[in-house]
């Protein structure tokens, strides 16, 4: 089974523009996160997928592969789904570029549930963790999801989902993390599909797989990285770097 990894990078962010080129000690945010892909030692191949001429620049001129984007694209998804109609690979792992301190033990729980009993059902994988905190379950920021017996996604949301109108029942919330390992056709089938409705209205590009009926598996985990998403995690990151 070929595993390719696959990291979107797009230079512009509404909450922190740049933040992919930020500075996190005395190395860039996209290039920490493309080594610490590649120390994994998961991957035939990891390639940072961008329509910036400036992050492209970065990775190769740091002996990094980058592919640049041809067209302009809303997600992730759509932007490494066009890399990947070009690589011959099984599964393709998409990891955020602003995740450098993504690390071997969430990766590899990832992707043991394609050597597991429903393989053939999984069109894609990705990570939850659970959510205690009020103030996050509440948060729009945080993505929810809700799983059923098996641990299949049912539905993504940035609203809290269940919503507690019984707290008694001892609901269980969960973060969905944006780290997937997708089946190449299922990326590609979710590319030649228009953006749905439910996608469009929460922003969640989950929702557009679950639209077209992919089944997503959903893995448990204690991932504790810390996203770049705001100065604010640029500089708390600071203290858990070495260089």
């Amino acid at each position: 089974m070929k595993v390719v990894a696959l990291i979107p990078a797009r230079y512009e962010a509404s909450r922190f523009p740049g933040k992919l080129m930020a500075k996190l000690g005395t190395k860039s945010v996209i290039l920490r996160t493309y080594e610490a892909v590649i120390k994994t030692c998961l991957f035939s191949e990891t390639y940072v997928v961008t329509d910036s001429d400036i992050i492209y620049n970065e990775i190769i001129d740091n002996g990094g592969k980058a592919i640049k984007s041809k067209k302009e694209h809303e997600c992730g998804s759509d932007r490494i789904a066009e890399a990947a109609e070009q690589i011959e690979a099984d599964i393709i792992v998409n990891v955020q570029g602003d995740e450098p301190f993504t690390k071997e033990g969430p990766l590899t729980e990832l992707l043991s549930v394609f050597e597991g009993p429903d393989a053939d059902q999984i069109d894609l994988a990705s990570l939850m963790q659970v959510l205690n905190k009020v103030n996050l379950i509440e948060d729009p920021n945080y993505v929810k999801v809700v799983v059923n017996q098996e641990n299949y996604a049912m539905l993504f949301s940035r609203s809290p989902i269940p919503y507690p109108r019984n707290n008694a029942a001892n609901p269980k919330y969960y973060e969905h993390i944006g780290v997937y390992a997708f089946r190449k056709q299922a990326l590609i089938d979710f590319y030649n599909t228009p953006m749905t409705i439910l996608e469009d209205t929460e922003k969640i590009e989950c929702l557009r797989y679950l639209e077209i009926g992919k089944k997503i598996k959903m893995v448990e985990t204690e991932y504790m990285g810390i996203a770049i998403d705001t100065p604010e995690d640029l500089e708390n990151a600071k203290a858990f770097i070495e260089d």
